[in-house]
């Protein structure tokens, strides 16, 4: 059941729900999470089961304060403090030691964790109102079965778990982007994954430059190459490529939906523009591919976006989008980082 954020105790029952080791979904700036209480084992094992996650693969940590990271985290080096001071709340996740005992089944096992501080209105006000009955985070990864879309609005965390599910609809996700992802459980900062902060706006606030991914990552959500993907087949094409390609479709053009920047047109194809800035092409990216896989077409072809380091994190949730169907003709797919991560 979906229930508006702003209605009379709606925030209270979802709270409650959290405490009492139920599921609930809830708005963030990135993307919508299902959450379970972190502290609570058996209701994080309904989000694996939910999701059909493997419980191996961690879960990120939503606390509604800064101050809370002391909870789960044994150690907060000099630069993860940097990290917070600048940009919690808000869009990044820090991966730091795990303090022993706390959380095993958020962390999938691990000896290290990843905390977030969202800065959304509804999921602040709710890790309060859960804060106040006892809960110190709650573990939320994307709302979405395992390796799909992630959700950017209510109604697409319905389409994925039915009515059952409490949902906190607080709107459209302003980012629509997860949260960036940076390891600061080892000697040197390491981004793991992209977000809408960029490399350059996380290494002036960490006062160091950020060590290149690679090598033995930190556990953290979703190392799977596959992640972020519709029904149909995704191919992600230069632009000359995609132009190629729609001149050799044919009668072919119905089964096919197109996501480009460049303008693009052939009878009966289906075409969504795609922003030319990055943050609004971010905003509504996880949206524009749902709206074209519901169209039933086998195939959606997407224009790769620019090389540029405001891009980052769109090109990384496509690349991996289309990692399903990656096709040696398309000269702008290549296989993706298989550090980078899935979650909110």
């Amino acid at each position: 059941m979906i229930l508006d954020a702003s209605e009379p105790g709606a925030l209270p029952l979802a709270a409650d729900r959290l405490a009492r080791g139920g599921l609930v979904a809830f708005p963030t700036e990135t993307v919508y999470g299902l959450g379970a209480r972190a502290d609570d084992d058996a209701a994080v094992a309904a989000i694996f089961a939910a999701k059909g996650r493997p419980a191996s693969h961690p879960l990120i940590v939503h606390l509604a304060a800064p101050a809370a990271a002391i909870a789960f985290a044994s150690e907060v080096a000099p630069v993860a403090r940097r990290l917070i001071d600048a940009f919690w709340p808000g869009p990044l996740t820090l991966i730091l030691p795990r303090r022993p005992g706390v959380a095993n089944a958020a962390a999938g096992g691990h000896a290290s964790i990843g905390l977030r501080c969202p800065a959304h209105p509804v999921a602040q006000a709710l890790l309060k109102a859960a804060g106040d009955l006892g809960v110190m985070g709650v573990a939320a990864p994307s709302a979405n079965r395992f390796g799909r879309i992630s959700p950017t609005h209510a109604s697409h965390v319905q389409a994925e778990f039915g009515t059952d599910l409490l949902v906190l609809d607080g709107g459209p996700c302003t980012l629509g982007i997860e949260s960036a992802i940076v390891d600061c459980s080892r000697e040197h900062p390491m981004l793991l994954r992209p977000g809408t902060l960029t490399r350059g706006e996380i290494e002036a606030a960490a006062k160091e430059r950020l060590a290149a991914s690679g090598g033995h990552a930190a556990a953290a959500p979703g190392t799977l190459a596959k992640h972020y993907a519709p029904r149909a087949r995704l191919r992600l094409m230069s632009t000359a490529s995609l132009k190629a390609a729609l001149a050799q479709l044919g009668d072919g053009a119905s089964k096919v939906a197109v996501y480009s920047r460049t303008a693009l047109a052939a009878p009966g194809l289906l075409v969504r523009t795609m922003p030319d800035a990055a943050r609004a092409a971010g905003h509504e990216l996880f949206a524009a591919l749902r709206e074209l896989d519901a169209t039933g077409v086998p195939s959606i072809w997407v224009e790769a976006p620019p090389e540029s380091p405001e891009w980052e994190a769109v090109r990384d949730r496509l690349v991996r989008a289309a990692a399903a169907g990656d096709d040696p003709s398309d000269a702008a797919a290549s296989r993706p980082n298989r550090t980078l991560l899935n979650g909110n």
